[in-house]
C-alpha cells in the first residue's frame, strides 16, 4: 500500500465524518424545542409622551 492510498482513505474518512456531523447538527437544530424566554419586563411610561 502506497502513501497515496492511505492519504486517500484518510481524506475520504474525513469527508464522511464531516458530512455525518453536519447532518447530525442540522437534525438536532431542526428538532430542538428551544424554550421562549419568560422574564417579566416592567417599564413606566410617562403620560407626557401621549398626546391628548
Amino acid at each position: 500500500m502506497g502513501s497515496e492510498y492511505v492519504l486517500g482513505r484518510f481524506f475520504g474518512f474525513l469527508v464522511a465524518a464531516l458530512i455525518v456531523v453536519s447532518l447530525g447538527g442540522a437534525i438536532f437544530l431542526a428538532y430542538w424545542d428551544i424554550p421562549a424566554p419568560t422574564s417579566t419586563v416592567k417599564k413606566v411610561i410617562p403620560n407626557a409622551r401621549f398626546p391628548d
